[in-house]
């Protein structure tokens, strides 16, 4: 088995099945009848998802779909299939070659559920956003029908719930450590993270006649094997506690350059001899670890003991850069049943002409004919917009796009991005002109991507920019705000707005994308996501302290100015996230006061499996240092009452939550912020029907005072 750093066969250079003479589908099969009109007598694949079919690319089922169309494959889809039964999963028969598992795009516990553990009332993936068209854990429900309806049919499970599951995790909905989902729902193989390199291969591999059990070689891919298991002799095991850790954080140097003083010196042979060296001595390492997996503790001690969970999610997040990530193995059982998690590295991203490729299919670009005039919210929301890119390098240890589209960006073409914009205006019904969003994950990092390859193949930090921005990370806005530009100059196209997340630290390093920003392309309100303003909650986060909000907030303010237009800044903040004090609370509440801000939308923060910031909730540890017995604390918001006091602190101007904020304020002897002055915090008079019952000062009241007063 080789996973070398050998370039990677373009997802265009495969001979395309034989299959490809049925053509280009309209829309997906998703009945039999549909099957038969495209003149098909099975499928190759067959795609299981909890979310509605809409074929755009911004839902993972039609981009997966189309992409494997492209080469050759027959796809038909089992759309939000009723799982009380295995009648669902026999519509479209058995295929020939898998069956293709996904929650949808969305984790399905997180889209049921708010992070009070509440059930959802709706589902935007849903025609006319009906809750309930999703089983919990849908994909371990969906592989489970599927072996009933299918015995002997391969399963391949993937989308963004099986990525966050591949290893063992904490189950904030269960409040325990749950093993790696392959185990639970007995797939055959799992493809973690944007998998289109791992899916092509194995669609063509399969197509040839070799077994699913015998692919083992596939980056991205995971998969259980017997324990002690070795690819074969040229592989090596060593321990987690031998991974490297980052230390102190310093700017990345060029492995490959000569030291300050030699590179100004006459070359001689020595010196000459010496930079050889160094290059061989490299390449040496990089095949060493192309050829080593680590072991991570097993299920069992991640569940038994917090340390070690905290252990092991240091030593997943340092082997995820795809230029040095080496292989993963993690025990699950005990005795004659114990197995091993296989996962091999990350896979390698796409280059631009792949992303071109992959975007560029022949998307119908509309909800299937099935649901009728259905309203599907999710499909309202994106139907007008463009992804211009994927992948993240800021690591915020709250957030899951990292862990499952990487810290690479991959970014399209100009001219594919601006051939899209001219299908959305082309052939959408009732397009107004005005597209809705230029973004993706981030807005502002387009093209924006480590100057050294080298540097960036070799580099272990868990950010390029926290603590500050590093110095090897290309900042230029350039090509956004050319691409901004051509945009809203195409015939028909009124406005182009970007309503994506945005990078304030980087933005503020262009002052002239800022003004192109905020001149042309914000619809009156911008929102970013500061998350916080204390030191001990953002150093838990990951994020840039509140002066690179203040820079980015003046060079907004003046560039609205300039353009004549009156605009906003809507910040995103976050309460209870691990690391958060009431003090840290109240210090918000009183910044967003003194700024006049009153929120309407607030987010608690909510333990996503895998997540740095889900180790610290569970372990009370920082993964983001070297983790010990003695290695420092951090605290932890647990009690519901005390989630909601922190979410209360953010909308300390509505009064049904004055009652829970006097009560917070009193108990930590700041009952000077209550009272109706300008820098009081809350009234201490409560409006009629407001606030239910006032908490008691000192808690609930003796158990006789309550008879007395009932």
């Amino acid at each position: 088995m080789q996973l070398s750093s050998v370039p990677p066969k373009p997802l265009t250079a495969y001979r395309k099945y034989w299959a490809r003479r049925f053509g280009i589908a309209p829309f997906l099969p998703m009945s039999a009848a549909e099957m038969e009109q495209l003149g098909w007598d099975a499928c190759d694949v067959i795609l299981v998802t909890g979310d509605a079919y809409i074929d755009h690319p911004s839902f993972g089922m039609a981009l997966v779909g189309r992409l494997l169309e492209a080469q050759g494959f027959r796809v038909g889809i089992i759309s939000q299939p009723d799982w009380h039964s295995t009648d669902a999963f026999k519509g479209l028969g058995r295929p020939k070659l898998f069956f293709g598992i996904t929650a949808g795009n969305m984790d399905s516990m997180v889209n049921r559920y708010t992070s009070d553990r509440k059930i959802r009332s709706d589902d935007a993936y849903t025609p006319d956003a009906q809750p309930n068209k999703r089983p919990d854990r849908a994909v371990i429900v969906y592989a489970q029908r599927v072996r009933e309806a299918h015995p002997g049919s391969a399963v391949v499970i993937g989308s963004i719930e099986a990525s966050l599951r591949r290893i063992a995790h904490y189950d904030y909905w269960s409040d325990k450590v749950r093993r790696s989902i392959l185990p639970d729902s007995k797939a055959d193989l799992l493809l973690f993270g944007n998998a289109e390199r791992a899916l092509v291969e194995l669609c063509h591999r399969l197509a040839s006649g070799v077994p699913i059990e015998a692919i083992r070689d596939l980056r991205g891919s995971a998969f259980m094997t017997p324990e002690g298991w070795l690819p074969d002799e040229t592989w090596q095991e060593t321990d987690s506690s031998t991974v490297d850790t980052p230390g102190a954080v310093h700017p990345h140097p060029d492995p490959y350059a000569l030291s300050a003083s030699s590179a100004t010196a006459p070359a001689s042979a020595g010196q000459a001899v010496r930079f050889h060296s160094k290059i061989a001595r490299l390449s040496v390492r990089r095949e060493e670890r192309a050829h080593t997996v680590v072991r991570l503790p097993s299920f069992e001690q991640v569940a038994a003991d917090p340390v070690l969970y905290a252990h092991a999610s240091r030593s997943f997040h340092l082997e995820s850069n795809p230029g040095n990530a080496r292989a993963l193995v993690q025990s699950h059982g005990t005795g004659p049943a114990r197995r091993q998690v296989w996962l091999n590295p990350p896979p390698l991203p796409l280059s631009t002409a792949e992303m071109d490729h992959v975007y560029g299919l022949p998307y119908a670009r509309a909800p299937h004919p099935a649901y009728g005039a259905a309203r599907i919210p999710a499909w309202e929301m994106i139907r007008t917009s463009v992804n211009i890119m994927r992948g993240c390098f800021g690591g915020c240890t709250f957030c899951s796009i990292t862990e499952h589209e990487g810290r690479i960006v991959q970014s399209r073409s100009e001219a594919s991005i601006l051939h899209e914009i001219g299908e959305i205006r082309d052939k959408t019904p009732g397009f107004t002109g005005v597209i809705s969003d230029l973004g993706g994950p981030t807005a502002n990092m387009y093209r924006l991507a480590c100057k050294s390859r080298e540097i960036e193949s070799a580099c272990r930090k868990l950010s390029c920019v926290y603590p500050g921005i590093c110095d090897n990370l290309g900042t230029d806005h350039a090509p956004l705000v050319q691409l901004y530009r051509k945009a809203r100059a195409l015939p028909g196209i009124k406005r182009v707005l970007v309503s994506s997340g945005l990078r304030y630290d980087l933005a503020v390093r262009s002052p002239e994308y800022v003004k192109e920003l905020v001149s042309h392309h914000v619809g009156g309100y911008l929102k970013i996501a500061p998350e916080h303003i204390a030191a001990g909650p953002l150093s838990k986060m990951m994020k840039p302290g509140i002066g690179a909000y203040d820079k980015f907030k003046q060079l907004f303010e003046k560039f609205s100015q300039e353009a004549g237009k009156e605009q906003y800044l809507i910040p995103y903040f976050i309460a209870a996230h691990p690391g958060t004090s009431d003090e840290d609370m109240l210090e918000l509440a009183l910044w967003l006061k003194q700024n006049n801000f009153r929120l309407d939308q607030v987010q608690t923060f909510l333990p996503t499996p895998l997540a740095l910031a889900t180790a610290m909730y569970h372990t009370e540890k920082n993964p983001l240092r070297r983790v010990t017995r003695d290695s420092e604390q951090v605290s932890v918001v647990r009690s519901g009452r005390q989630r909601r006091v922190h979410k209360a602190f953010l909308r300390y101007h509505d009064p049904d939550n004055w009652p829970l904020l006097r009560e917070a304020l009193r108990r930590m002897g700041r009952a000077d912020l209550i009272g109706n002055g300008k820098r009081q915090l809350v009234p201490a008079f409560q409006p009629a029907g407001t606030g239910g019952r006032e908490p008691h000062p000192q808690g609930r009241p003796p158990a006789a005072k309550r008879r007395r007063s009932a």
